[in-house]
């Protein structure tokens, strides 16, 4: 019987085998989804480039899965600055663990001792399924971390766009010269979003604003609506400086909330051994009562 399951655990692996061959010469086509999005300027249109190396295995996993990637999770990739196609090829890379890790063990078990290798095989299925979303589990368990540093990265940015407006800089050219200051996810995203508002020929606020809607930092579209402002020929530097203070500090406040609620977490498992403690001294009077 344990020959009969090798010589099917063969098959399946060398049709998957041909199957991956073949689709990896099999032209791509873009899905209707992305393409649709890309029209309606939700997304923006991916280079080539992104696809060398590694990634071309999330590229190939993602044109052939059904349905899009989620948006809280895009979300996020485009704040932690990880691309969809390097995503993807995380998911298969821990799904593959899953199934390679059970399936030696199973290999080695029938080649030692002969046992079966049934149940190796049924682990591995499920520790492939579990490592195809373990990313996306990654990604939602950091979600509140990685909004938070993205605050933390947007202050920073505001805090630049004073200072060239204290260089006598105009709201445009403070806008560029902020973004071009660090290569961080949040400064890549500005950075592509002034860009491409540059080569349509259209002030930069709206697309600021798009970008701060996106992303789920509404501190972007109140910096966009501070810097139209400039058109008007009212002086930025003062309202800049007061906004940013007023962001600080409601950010501040609820770092401060968040280390409360883990310190008061932190004391009621403080109690749990004392606890414990005490019950080594109460049991054993009351293990002798209740025998008397």
């Amino acid at each position: 019987m344990s020959g009969l399951w090798v010589a099917i655990a063969s098959g399946v692996l060398l049709a998957a085998g041909l199957w991956a061959l073949a689709g990896y010469f099999v032209p791509a086509h873009p899905r209707l989804t992305d393409a649709l999005r890309v029209l309606d300027g939700r997304i923006g249109t991916e280079p080539a480039a992104p696809t060398a190396g590694a990634d071309r295995l999330g590229a190939w996993l993602r044109r052939r899965l059904p349905g899009a990637l989620d948006d809280r999770v895009a979300r996020q990739l485009q704040l932690r600055g990880i691309g969809p196609n390097r995503f993807y090829t995380y998911k298969a890379l821990a799904a593959l663990a899953g199934l390679a890790i059970p399936g030696l063990a199973g290999v080695g078990l029938l080649v030692v001792s002969g046992i079966s290798i049934t149940v190796p095989l049924i682990v591995a299925l499920v520790l492939g399924l579990v490592g195809f979303f373990v990313p996306d589990i990654v990604i939602g368990r950091g979600a509140a971390t990685t909004t938070s540093d993205a605050t933390e990265a947007l202050l920073t940015f505001m805090d630049l766009v004073t200072l060239e407006r204290l260089a006598n800089s105009s709201a445009t050219q403070s806008l560029h010269a902020a973004a071009a200051v660090s290569d961080q996810a949040v400064f890549v995203a500005i950075r592509d979003s002034l860009q491409r508002s540059r080569l349509e020929q259209r002030a930069p606020f709206t697309e600021l604003k798009r970008l701060g809607s996106e992303l789920e930092l509404p501190a972007l579209g109140d910096l966009a609506d501070v810097m139209k402002l400039d058109d008007s020929g009212a002086s930025l530097s003062g309202a800049l400086r007061a906004r940013v203070k007023e962001l600080r500090d409601a950010h501040l406040t609820k770092a401060k909330i968040e280390a409360a609620a883990v310190s008061e977490r932190m004391t009621f498992l403080m109690v749990i051994p004392s606890l414990i403690f005490g019950l080594l001294f109460l049991i054993p009077p009351l293990l002798r009562l209740l025998a008397s």
